[in-house]
């Protein structure tokens, strides 16, 4: 039991550092392909409630470290809780990429107008909308990176195990 927290604990530390690594690596202004990059390999690998405390942790440390707006948390939270969910309901990469799309560029984005005016303090020049198109632009590029990533390490044992870690036995969306 202690021995499986450990592993928990020490899977979570590294996809964290990962994501705080990569999302500046592939960055355009209002866009962060690289968080659903690694939201969607979270929310396959960790789980949703796993996923979720990466992506928290890691809007956290971006805000902290790289001087981000709260957009980090808005856009990334949801996201990686939704491509948990999806995976866990749907058991297919697909449906992951899918709770990704409408987590992040969907309801992140939406959520994004009224903590950036709080943020801000001005509602000039901004609108419900206006995080949308980049957020879904940004998952639609993360997602097909990830795609590509997820199909090759799938076939790893190590990957296996640490989804069944967290998944507790659902593998690839089935019961063993």
């Amino acid at each position: 039991m202690e021995k499986n927290r450990i592993h928990k604990l020490t899977l979570l530390s590294l996809m964290i550092a990962l994501d705080v690594v990569l999302s500046p690596v592939l960055r355009i202004e209002g866009m962060a392909p690289m968080s659903s990059v690694m939201n969607i390999i979270a929310g396959i690998l960790l789980g949703p409630v796993y996923g979720t405390l990466m992506a928290f942790i890691c809007g956290l440390i971006r805000m902290l470290l790289m001087g981000i707006p709260p957009l980090a948390l808005t856009g990334a939270v949801f996201g990686a809780f939704f491509a948990g969910l999806f995976y866990r309901l749907g058991g297919q990469i697909f449906w992951s990429m899918i709770g990704e799309i409408i987590g992040t560029g969907l309801i992140g984005s939406l959520l994004s107008y009224p903590v950036m005016v709080w943020f801000t303090g001005s509602q000039q020049e901004l609108y419900w909308f206006i995080y949308t198109p980049r957020f879904i632009g940004a998952t639609l590029i993360g997602s097909v990176i990830a795609f590509l990533v997820l199909v090759k390490l799938k076939e790893t044992s190590i990957f296996k195990k640490s989804q069944q870690l967290f998944m507790g036995g659902v593998l690839h969306g089935k019961k063993d």
